[in-house]
């Protein structure tokens, strides 16, 4: 990303600092194919400060926003460096001149330099998601002063206006009810969409976009430093075809696919957004909350532009029982088991779909009611505590799925890392001060054969096929050191165990005589075992899931019924 180059200022650079930003420079070269410039910029490298190096943001804010406010700090994982994005390049220089060489409050020395262009996975993409279109400039500016000023934002008392934690919304024609993620067609809204929007949505049936008239509208209103969590508009809410009109300022919006494609795109301030197709109903689109995006310039080059408070008018049209959605032609349908009943627990539903599935009716659930979640749980679960207290001391613990971090200090002698797919429940946990991060379970970002135990505790039962979930398992043993132990604990569909009710219905009069049952799994991922299962089972590995090693000690993992009984065999 490119500054306007101003009236050059001195750069002080001792030769200790020189040898070691040659080799810094290698560095840079061989992660993300980037050269440093040299020329000034207001983009800062700051090497031995990225998350590889165990740096902290807070400890590079606590650096570099000291004396002149940086715009953007970017740490990607697994990078030895930092990006620092001043809106100057004189703030730059300044930051430079002050701290190349210095240490951060951990002890690292740091080393800095300027950049051109930052690693290619944060340049917002013009190769558009299948489906999605984008058209500049769409209406006017007077237009827009219009439609926003139809917006009586002031009117609290109204019933369609809604405050939520990231963002204002008004609806018309029909509410959008964020406690389900639906409507509800029987209760149209008093006020229809404004007349003031009949020439834009004249304006866009004429070019095509879409095929059916909208009869909903949500208008959001978005300060700097506000957005919205990745997500897929219910499929079976809406028709294809959901219009966006960006007012008042320009964003990037996220998109991304449940095969781990990501694209950054540019929404213009009067521009429209069209998601159709794929783009609508496969890939999850969001806003990350920052005051500020990574934006190109007509040479290729980037810049950092300040966001506005942005107004977006989303269009959509509600789905009728006769409606025949194009997700039905994405996304195949359920099919039957060889003996003609369905067996929730092995549905084969293609990755695509299962994805799809969890970014709405999991991952936009909790970072919606993450405070509320957060508030009434408190308790650790007893097996739980009784796991981490059993480790020995200095042990080193991940905690997979942490949620708001209650495990955390259940055990004052252990060391712990969490994290969970829930970046506002991992913001709680930053303000206890925890260790986390956000991430997933299907891929998590921790070195292998390193922890001497893990916990992954109410997180698996979310995922939605056998295969991604016997991907987590595997995830969770590759992180074990040999002799390492993993709980994992979900919830069961089933609440009877030998015909007998659990006690999360009846209180047990005696333990069951099969607590203590043991389900040896071979390494072809079959069981030796009855259907019957305990409502606690140990699981001993012979050897890591997925990978034989003869001589490495065998692996606890200590497992509360699965989705349902008969999906353990099959793991």
């Amino acid at each position: 990303m490119a500054a306007p180059m101003s009236a050059s200022m001195p750069i002080i650079i001792d030769k200790k600092v020189k040898k070691k930003l040659q080799r810094c420079r290698h560095t840079l070269r061989k992660l993300d194919n980037i050269s440093l410039s040299n020329e000034q910029t207001n983009i800062l490298c700051v090497f031995n400060g990225g998350l590889d190096t165990g740096v902290s943001k807070e400890e590079i804010e606590e650096a570099f926003c000291e004396d002149v406010h940086a715009e953007e700090i970017i740490m990607l994982p697994q990078r030895p460096y930092a990006f620092i994005c001043y809106l100057s390049t004189e703030d730059a220089v300044q930051a430079a001149n002050k701290l190349n060489g210095t240490k951060l409050s951990n002890g690292n020395n740091i080393y800095i330099s300027f950049l051109k262009t930052i690693p290619s996975c944060l340049v917002p993409s013009t190769d558009l998601p299948p489906g999605l279109i984008l058209l500049k400039d769409f209406i006017s500016e007077d237009y827009e002063t219009q439609l926003i000023s139809a917006i009586e934002w002031a009117n609290c008392d109204n019933p369609t206006q809604t405050t939520l934690k990231h963002r204002k919304t008004k609806h018309y024609g029909y509410e959008f009810l964020y406690s389900t993620n639906n409507v509800d067609p029987s209760t149209p809204l008093p006020c229809g969409i404004p007349p003031v929007c009949d020439k834009l949505i004249s304006k866009v049936m004429q070019h095509g976009l879409i095929n059916h008239c909208p009869d909903q509208l949500t208008v959001n209103q978005y300060l700097p430093g506000q957005g919205i969590p990745p997500h897929v508009d219910t499929p079976s809410a809406f028709e294809d075809g959901i219009v966006s009109l960006s007012l008042g300022s320009m964003v990037v919006m996220e998109f991304h696919h449940p095969d781990g494609h990501h694209r950054s795109v540019v929404l213009p301030q009067r521009s429209l957004l069209v998601m159709t197709g794929e783009s609508r109903y496969i890939w999850s689109h969001g806003i990350t909350p920052r005051k500020s995006d990574i934006v190109p310039l007509p040479d290729s080059s980037m810049t950092l532009v300040k966001r506005e408070t942005r107004i977006s008018f989303t269009f959509r049209k509600l789905a009728t029982e006769n409606s025949t959605h194009t997700s039905e032609t994405l996304i195949p349908a359920k099919t039957a088991s060889e003996n003609g009943k369905l067996d929730p627990s092995s549905l084969e539903v293609p990755e695509t779909r299962a994805a799809n599935l969890e970014v709405t009716h999991v991952h936009q659930v909790y970072n919606e009611i993450a405070d509320h979640f957060s508030r009434t749980r408190h308790s650790p679960w007893p097996k739980v505590k009784e796991f981490l207290q059993s480790l020995q001391d200095g042990a080193l613990v991940a905690d997979i799925g942490c949620g708001n971090g209650k495990y955390f200090g259940v055990n004052p002698s252990i060391y712990q890392i969490g994290s969970d797919r829930s970046e506002n429940l991992i913001n709680i946990c930053k303000e206890r001060n925890f260790e986390v991060f956000v991430g997933d379970v299907m891929a998590i970002p921790l070195r292998s054969n390193t922890f001497d135990a893990c916990i992954c505790i109410a997180v698996i039962h979310h995922l939605s096929t056998k295969q991604r979930r016997l991907q987590a398992v595997k995830e969770l043993v590759r992180l074990l050191c040999p002799g390492g132990k993993a709980l994992i604990q979900v919830w069961a569909m089933e609440q009877e165990i030998d015909n007998q009710e659990s006690k999360y219905i009846r209180k047990k009069s005696k333990p069951s005589q099969k607590d203590n049952l043991s389900v040896l799994l071979n390494v072809n991922n079959t069981s030796q075992c009855d259907s019957d299962l305990p409502e606690i089972a140990d699981i001993k590995l012979k050897e890591d899931i997925g990978n034989t090693k003869p001589n490495r000690p065998q692996q606890i993992v200590k497992l509360p019924i699965l989705i349902t009984m008969n999906l353990l065999k099959n793991l």
